[in-house]
């Protein structure tokens, strides 16, 4: 008897579709949910350029990267789908029986008639793997499109540079992309045939189909014909080669692995044609021999022939063989570097300076930089601060019209320290305390009585010239995350005492407005913060300002330039405006050398690799409104031109830049940096000079600034964890606002002293290398060569001078105990006239309070070195009179003690009194009163002075005297 069928159980069958729905939803959601973010920061990012009015750049990187994975997605899915049809109709319809046919047929039964789908997808989601990818190329696709000419050619192929620049790297990536993408569908369309059984690994016959013979030898024969389309391209990557004496193409090279290439390209040709023929002959003679040759002669000619050349031909004679093409990558070195209009002058040097030529520039001297900005910001932390809440990040060097005359000037935001609020509160830190509030600005040189910067601009709020009428900084170098404005609460300016704080409400024109729910779902989403949504404080006209900080904000703008490691603040028309120096570079111009970024910061744009760099953009954003504006200074720089074609409304013609705004220009000291680098070895002009290197220079070791007593810092260089170098720390560039040998006026420049190349020992200048950064100058480099055969002291020899010198040894180790440190300041190099000085400044400050004091003053001229309380007072110690400096002496504005004087005494008499003063002096440095001490010497030393305006006898000293 025959037991009925089971009834199927309806309600189990609903329970399992119930769980699949519900496993189903549950993976939706989570899809959706971990999406949002993304999709919520691609969107803010949009309303982001939105508001600073790029939305331009946003459309045409966009565009560029969703053509690129569309198109190439297009493209690898109709190959891989072709031959996957193709494998398909070529399957046999009736094959010998073979071990593996059960699982060919266990296939074909589960595929069987949904082959054409399954076909689709497997195309699809290779084409999605190797498509997506190809969106990363979107800057070579942008330059591909856009370049323009370069106007040089280059020395090997005759090509325009702009061919190696913009075209070459696209087309190098199409050629690697087509070869990957063909091997994988030939590995793809193998494994086809083999699942429709036109491969059989273990038949007793035959085991691949004559049709399967042919498919797979134009599949061969396309990555022949890639390879050889490859090998053409190949031949002008030589121009980076890093085989010879110098970069770019060599004698190997060029005698020896471009004809290799060449022969390479007949090769791959030839078995183009040998897998062409196959195609008829269907065997494997032909494709093995194809194969074979290929891989032997590139083997033996690519590889090992040039080997071979360049062991026993080049390195015997690598002067002789190698000359053409460092003369070749001379002239491109200076050429990308941004070298070719150097100008060289001889430096007649001569030790006869004297108060007239002191006197005559008198500008220069009362410019002398006596704040060393890595110290004076600790100082201006302490003094002007106000609030812990508020910080300076950073102390910059620029110049402004004083009382009428250009001064040298340091100045500094007062920003916003998030991390020291008063309550770290939602409110606080994303309603109340939103900015930062105004700039402080002092002469280099002036220093009140009590050792303190003199500040010309001071306070919250701010008070002194120039005025600055809007001094709220929402926009600043360190500010990060967001901050609403707009709101109902009332953000905080700077505390008022018992009148409780100064509030404001944001009038610009900064930040996104929140008009609308969507807009703050997807902030809150993007910063991971409900409060954009659950917030009563909240309006319709709020606005969330985002992307703050200066670095950020320009990479987010236009990620395809390079960026300066110190943007600095300029006080323009009222306003704080950012100036962000912008750079292009390549690492493509032909035949020229790598820039040595030794010495350039970690977080700068320059400190990759390039061998062409040009500082052809000027960014400027207003510290308020966060409004930026990119100048385009250099128009003729070919790659500046390129993205000013690829987006044309980022750009401002640099002739639309205020005058004002253009007189505070600085040229950047991070591209000074790999400038003087390169200038080292490619002031040389002549090849075998520049072979044997004889002549080669160095940045000037760092005699080291802060404590006396602290070590001389080397760095090291590695490769693969082995120690290459070990040597002394350069010498930062210093810029400077000065009048140089044989110039009528002062300008405003960036200097750095040279030495000999080669190891530590030699320290001798050799050069000064300077750069202008005035209207009508700028960008004007000029290297002053010191006469050949002459020990001049560079700083490293001048440093030890002063610790040579008994009497200033001496009152720095007197200062530098009982509670107070002593810190050494950088030491500057001032050439005047034929002679050179350097100047040091001494600060002094005390282990309870870090409050830098500038006490002293050091300067060296020729084998003299002398430390006087102010600048004036040394230099007036070596040349008998000194013009006026910034500098306010210890008891008045001149620098004279308050020790009256009669009229008629003569000068012997003053000069007894000077030599008490003196003796006074040493008695209170054995004492160890350094008040006294220094009261002491001030009063003799103006004793001195007074005695030689009446006499016009010259200083008369003693050993203290010296070491005042």
């Amino acid at each position: 008897m025959r037991m009925p069928p089971p009834t199927p159980i309806r309600g189990r069958s609903r329970t399992n579709r119930s769980r699949i729905g519900l496993v189903a939803a549950v993976g939706i959601l989570f899809t959706v949910l971990t999406s949002l973010r993304g999709v919520s920061v691609f969107y803010t990012e949009y309303l982001w350029f939105h508001e600073v009015d790029l939305t331009s750049v946003w459309r045409g990187v966009l565009g560029a990267k969703v053509l690129l994975a569309l198109l190439f997605t297009a493209i690898f899915f109709a190959a891989m789908w072709l031959n996957l049809f193709i494998a398909d109709r070529l399957a046999p319809r009736f094959r010998a029986q073979g071990p593996e046919d059960e699982f060919v047929q266990r296939y074909q039964e589960t595929v069987g008639r949904h082959s054409g789908k399954v076909r689709a997808l497997v195309a699809f989601l290779f084409a999605l793997l190797s498509g997506t990818g190809v969106s990363g190329q979107w800057h070579n696709w942008l330059l591909f499109r856009n370049g323009v000419d370069f106007g040089i050619e280059d020395s090997q192929f005759g090509r325009d540079v702009g061919f190696f620049v913009f075209k070459l790297p696209f087309i190098s990536f199409l050629v690697d992309w087509a070869f990957v993408s063909v091997v994988i569908i030939a590995a793809v369309t193998v494994g086809a045939h083999y699942l429709n059984g036109g491969i059989r690994l273990q038949a007793a016959g035959e085991r691949v189909t004559p049709r399967v013979k042919a498919h797979v030898s134009v599949l061969l024969g396309a990555l022949a014909l890639i390879k050889a389309v490859g090998y053409f391209f190949q031949r002008y990557e030589l121009q980076f080669s890093t085989r010879g004496a110098v970069h770019g193409a060599t004698y190997t090279d060029v005698k020896a692995q471009l004809p290799a290439i060449q022969l390479l390209i007949i090769i791959s040709l030839a078995a183009f044609v040998l897998f062409v023929v196959n195609i008829r002959r269907q065997g494997w003679v032909l494709p093995l021999i194809g194969v074979g040759l290929w891989a032997l002669i590139s083997v033996l000619v690519g590889a090992v022939y040039p080997a071979f050349i360049q062991k026993f031909r080049v390195e015997p004679a690598e002067n002789r063989r190698e000359r053409p093409y460092i003369v070749r990558n001379i002239a491109a070195t200076r050429q990308g570097m941004g070298l070719t209009d150097v100008v060289t002058k001889d430096f007649s040097y001569d030790d006869k300076l004297n108060a007239d030529d002191l006197a005559k520039n008198s500008a220069t001297v009362r410019n002398v930089r006596l704040w060393d900005p890595k110290f004076v910001k600790d100082t201006y932390q302490k003094l002007q601060e106000i609030r812990s809440y508020y910080r300076f990040n950073d102390v910059d060097i620029d110049r402004y019209v004083v009382n009428g005359k250009m001064t040298q000037t340091l100045v500094s935001a007062r920003e916003l320290n998030p991390p020291e609020l008063p309550a770290n509160s939602w409110v606080n830190r994303h309603l109340q305390y939103t900015h930062g509030f105004g700039v402080i600005l002092a002469p280099a040189n002036a220093v009140t009585t009590e050792g303190k910067p003199d500040f010309y601009v001071k306070d919250v709020p701010p008070v002194g010239e120039p005025k600055i009428a809007q001094p709220r900084i929402y926009y600043g170098e360190k500010t990060g995350g967001y901050a609403i404005v707009k709101s109902d609460q009332a953000e905080i300016d700077f505390p008022r005492g018992k009148g409780g704080d100064q509030t404001t409400t944001y009038s610009g024109k900064g930040g996104v407005p929140l008009n609308s729910f969507f807009r703050r779902v997807a902030l809150a989403l993007r910063f991971g913060d409900p409060n954009f949504v659950l917030s009563g404080l909240l309006r319709s006209d709020s606005r969330a300002i985002y992307l703050r900080d200066i670095g950020e904000r320009v990479r987010a703008a236009a990620p395809f330039l390079r960026y300066d490691a110190d943007p600095y603040p300029v006080i323009l028309k009222g306003r704080v405006l950012w100036v962000q120096d912008a750079y292009t570079t390549t690492s493509r111009y032909p035949s020229a050398q790598r820039a040595n970024t030794e010495r350039v910061p970690d977080g700068s744009g320059l400190a990759g690799g390039f061998n062409y760099v040009r500082n052809s953009v000027k960014v400027v954003i207003d510290a308020y409104d966060g409004s930026m504006v990119f100048y385009l200074i250099d128009d003729k720089d070919p790659i500046a031109k390129t993205y000013a074609k690829a987006f044309p409304k980022l750009f401002t013609p640099g002739k639309a830049m205020d005058d004002e705004l253009r007189a505070h220009l600085r040229y950047p000291e991070d591209l000074f940096r790999v400038q003087t680098n390169m200038l080292g070895r490619y002031h040389i002009t002549d090849p075998l000079e520049f072979y044997n290197a004889g002549d080669a220079w160095n940045v000037a070791q760092d005699p080291g600034s802060g404590s006396p007593a602290a070590a001389t810092q080397k760095t090291t260089t590695r490769v693969n964890a082995t120690t290459v170098q070990e040597r002394e720390l350069r010498q930062d560039p210093t810029y400077m606002l000065m009048r140089l040998p044989g110039e009528e006026k002062e300008s405003f420049l960036i200097l750095q002293p040279m030495v000999p190349g080669g190891s530590d020992k030699q320290r001798n200048l050799t050069a000064f290398v300077t750069a202008k950064s005035d209207p009508g100058e700028y960008g004007k480099i000029q290297v002053f060569v010191m006469p050949r055969g002459r020990q001049i002291d560079g700083p490293s020899l001048a440093d030890a001078r002063t610790s040579a010198e008994p009497s200033i040894s001496q009152a720095i180790t007197q200062l530098n105990q009982q509670g107070s440190s002593v810190l050494l300041g950088n030491m500057l190099l001032l050439p005047i006239e034929d002679s050179l000085l350097y100047v040091r400044p001494l600060y002094v400050t005390s282990d309870r309070n870090k409050l830098p004091e500038l006490k002293r003053v050091i300067v060296i001229y020729a084998d003299r070195a002398v430390m006087r309380p102010t600048l004036q007072e040394a230099l007036a110690e070596i040349f008998g009179d000194a013009p006026a400096t910034l500098e306010e002496g210890p008891d008045n504005p001149d620098g004279t003690p308050s020790t009256p004087r009669t009229a008629d005494e003569s000068v012997a008499t003053l000069l007894e009194r000077a030599d008490a003063a003196f003796a006074a002096a040493d008695a209170a440095l054995r004492a160890g009163n350094l008040s006294e001490y220094e009261k002491k010497v001030k009063e003799g030393i103006a004793l001195v002075r007074q005695a030689r305006q009446r006499g016009g006898a010259k200083s008369t000293t003693t050993t203290t005297d010296q070491a005042a």
